[in-house]
């Protein structure tokens, strides 16, 4: 799946608070539930699915980069969420670099071919230099929600 099938506006945070990758992630996923998309009864589940995975090798894929994932049993369908920070988070990122953009997302177990296949085509979305400086200086979750419609185009 790609970045615009898997983000929806109420599932971007413009400006995340979080200082570190767990908070990052903690942020992310409570997005979600708030939402809708996870049921607040298997937020603390996931959570310790995506920082199992987290801990294995950061999701800090450079150029200002976060993709935190995890696969689960507790879902049924691809769901992902957005963040940016402008001042940068710590996420242990390979070029040691903060990251300014974060986008969880979670595949459920078994999926391995999606899990992979949306992992790539958010990294190479990612890596489009254009495309990380509209989402940095969009003004809100709507306008960063318009351009990532757009770059599928």
């Amino acid at each position: 799946m790609t970045l615009s099938e898997i983000i929806q506006e109420d599932r971007i945070i413009p400006e995340l608070k979080a200082s570190d990758r767990w908070e990052a992630i903690d942020e992310l996923i409570d997005k979600l539930v708030d939402g809708g998309a996870l049921p607040a009864t298997d937020r603390n589940a996931i959570i310790e699915e995506v920082k199992r995975r987290e801990k294995s090798m950061s999701t800090g894929i450079g150029f200002g980069i976060g993709i935190p994932h995890a696969s689960t049993d507790l879902i049924d369908m691809e769901v992902g969420a957005l963040g940016r920070s402008s001042e940068g988070i710590n996420f242990d990122a390979l070029d040691n670099q903060p990251v300014t953009l974060v986008v969880l997302f979670l595949v459920p177990k078994g999926q391995f071919q999606k899990h992979l296949s949306t992992l790539a085509n958010i990294a190479k979305r990612m890596h489009n230099r254009e495309f990380r400086q509209a989402l940095e200086g969009a003004p809100d979750a709507g306008a960063m929600l318009e351009i990532i419609r757009q770059a599928n185009h």
